[in-house]
Formats: structure tokens, sequence, C-alpha cells
């Protein structure tokens, strides 16, 4: 049999409410830094695709901004991109946080599930209580709810595992040694802005912007 028919692919978008670890879990599963990470909400502000390669299945990562009621234009453009990831992609990840009540942009974002009728594994950051995933479930099947640790990599492998299960036959969409679809100019002022996001506070406004003007 050719290696091409054995290849499979999916398209999955990473979604939940902010700072939850979305970007962080994404760094964790590839291996690699490509999404920025700081404690401070809303961080990601766009579409930050990651590419995992494991033999003959690739994965595509969505890293989206985090889903919250918007205040300012900015917010609105973060709101649209988050939904129009989940229109178009092959499955969903949805990440929560351990011992949090279901907040309602997660339940906004199961009723996507299910009217698109979209295939999602529940991914739970931190340590995870029993009585939170009966909660979960009982407003969306998911087809997995993996417990996980992006700080420590517990149970990332085993997410993988599930996710990779989503994969369907069919071409990779990008070269098997990719880690992203971002270039240098992009990545480099990504990282710029998480290094001021994490040295400054009240003293730049939290909607900062980095442009390369020259590298």
């Amino acid at each position: 049999m050719p290696e091409q028919t054995k290849q499979k692919s999916a398209f999955i978008a990473i979604v939940g409410r902010p700072n939850v670890g979305k970007s962080s879990l994404l760094n964790a599963m590839l291996g690699q830094k490509v999404a920025i990470v700081s404690s401070k909400p809303q961080t990601t502000r766009t579409r930050i695709t990651g590419v995992l390669t494991q033999r003959e299945t690739q994965l595509i990562f969505i890293d989206t901004p985090g889903l919250h009621k918007p205040r300012t234009r900015l917010g609105d453009y973060m709101v649209r991109s988050v939904t129009e990831s989940v229109a178009g992609v092959d499955s969903c990840m949805l990440v929560a946080e351990a011992g949090k009540e279901i907040a309602p942009a997660d339940l906004e974002l199961m009723k996507k599930f299910k009217s698109l009728s979209l295939p999602a594994v529940l991914a739970i950051n931190k340590i995870v209580l029993i009585r939170q995933i009966t909660k979960f479930m009982e407003q969306f099947d998911f087809d997995a709810v993996v417990p996980v640790s992006a700080q420590t990599g517990d149970g990332v492998g085993g997410l993988v595992d599930e996710l990779k299960k989503q994969a369907m036959p069919g071409a990779h969409f990008f070269d098997d040694d990719a880690l992203t679809d971002q270039p240098e100019r992009v990545l480099a002022g990504e990282i710029i802005r998480e290094k001021l996001l994490r040295l400054l506070d009240k003293e730049v406004p939290h909607g900062v912007a980095v442009s390369i003007e020259k590298m």
C-alpha cells in the first residue's frame, strides 16, 4: 500500500474561556513553544496554528482566543475568531480548569458543538474532580475526557492519543517536520509581546501590540 494512502489528518480547534491554559497545552503537545503564555487573560488574540505529526497521523491545532463577553472592538474580533474556528474544523478540544464551575462561555461552546454535530474531547487542566467531569458530560457527550497538566506534562500523551482518533484518512496538509504556519516575524513579535505582558503591568495597556520592522 502506498505510504500516502495510510496518512490521516484532522483540524482541531482548541477552545475555552480565558486563562485556562489553552496555549500552554498546545505548546506541551507540540513539545515546542509556538504560542505565547502569560498570567493575563486574552493573551492569545489570533488563531495560531500548531502542527503535530506522529508517523502517519497529522493533527493541525487552531489555538483560539478565550471566549468571553467582548467590551471592545478587539474583543469583538477575538470572539468572532473563535466562532469561525469552531465552524471550520473536524473536531474540537474544550479546555477547562479543574475545580471551576461550568462558565457561560463553556455552555455556549458546547451548544455550538451540538449545532454543528462536532465531535469533541474535554481536557481538564490541573487537578481534576469527578463531579466536575459529570457536570460537563451532562451538557455534552464528549468523545473522551482527559485530565492533564500543561505545566508538568502529565496526561498530555494520553490527550494526543485521544485526539489522533479524530483523524480521517487523507494526505497531510503540512510537511511532517512543520510546527506552525506562522512566519518567523510573527513568532518573534509575539514573543516580544509576551515579555511585555509579563514585565509590565499598569505602565503599558494590556492592548499592547508589536510590529517587527527589521530582523
